[in-house]
């Protein structure tokens, strides 16, 4: 765990120590709480600055991982927000909300498959009564599972990767569009996985490539209602996903090793991000793929 904040200057390479994982699994979605070690969100160093105040925030897969730790910054920040969840993360969910409480932000949770259009609809109406508005959807859970040979892929699984990762942000954003503000942000999580297919990741890399040119699509669209769309395309981030299966054992024991900077990212270094798309310092953006991968080189 680093002791730098956002704003500490100093080497990025060696901000944080290699993970170095030992061998672990566990059943999907996966328990942060559990991991050895457990991802660093961000709770002891994330600074806020006042960035968001008075925002209402809804973020998907905001129990733990990159989804934890924009919800922290977010309430740092001093935007009230929602989480939403699997009934499997409630103990990781918890945390979150304890954090977001202690920040002297509201926080909610929501419980919910958003696989399924109608809990999608269903999720925005919560999140709209629970804040009294929205101004910010960040679409940021995910479903990533591991097979080496696409005869092995079933069905079943390429189309609820599709319907969690792709389809999930598009009933969302198409049901928030009813309350989002001129001045509302929607910020999707694709993947370093859209320009470099993993080849045993053949359904999750095609969904993070389809969030990709989906979000540049709604950003023309939605540009003359003032709202902006944005992505953040993560690399090699350690989060629960690497431990349920979304990663081959080679792939976890090497995990370090996949970037430029020879060091998984932590989720803390990814909140960031979200902050800055999520606030009016980033008026002028719109439609942009903000890559945050230790180094690896996108088009």
């Amino acid at each position: 765990m680093s002791t730098s904040d956002q704003y500490t200057f100093d080497d990025p390479v060696r901000r944080y120590a290699r993970v170095e994982p030992p061998l672990q699994h566990q059943p999907e979605p996966g328990v942060q709480a559990r991991m050895q070690p457990v991802p660093d969100l961000g709770e002891k160093t994330y600074r806020g600055t006042g960035r968001l105040a008075g925002r209402k925030a809804l973020i998907t897969g905001g129990d733990s991982g990159i989804g934890g730790a924009t919800a922290i910054a977010f309430a740092r920040e001093g935007a009230d927000v929602v989480i939403v969840h699997l009934p499997d993360e409630t103990e990781d969910a918890a945390h979150i909300l304890e954090l977001i409480a202690d920040a002297g932000a509201q926080g909610h949770a929501i419980i919910a498959d958003i696989a399924d259009a109608a809990r999608c609809r269903e999720i925005i109406e919560e999140a709209v009564a629970l804040l009294g508005g929205l101004d910010i959807l960040v679409n940021n859970a995910g479903r990533q599972i591991a097979v080496d040979r696409v005869e092995d892929l079933s069905d079943e699984q390429f189309e609820l990767t599709f319907r969690t990762n792709l389809f999930a942000p598009f009933w969302l954003t198409k049901a928030a569009l009813a309350h989002l503000p001129a001045g509302s942000s929607i910020i999707n999580t694709a993947s370093l996985e859209a320009y470099k297919p993993a080849p045993d990741r053949l359904d999750y890399a095609a969904t993070k490539a389809a969030i990709n040119n989906l979000s540049k699509g709604l950003a023309v669209q939605l540009a003359d209602r003032g709202i902006r769309v944005n992505v953040v395309a993560p690399g090699p981030v350690w989060t629960a996903l690497q431990v349920s299966d979304g990663v081959s054992d080679e792939q976890m024991q090497a995990f370090d090793d996949e970037n430029t900077y020879q060091r998984s990212g932590q989720p803390a270094e990814l909140a960031p991000a979200y902050v800055f798309l999520a606030s009016s310092e980033s008026s002028y953006v719109s439609g942009a793929t903000l890559n945050v991968n230790g180094g690896m080189i996108t088009p």
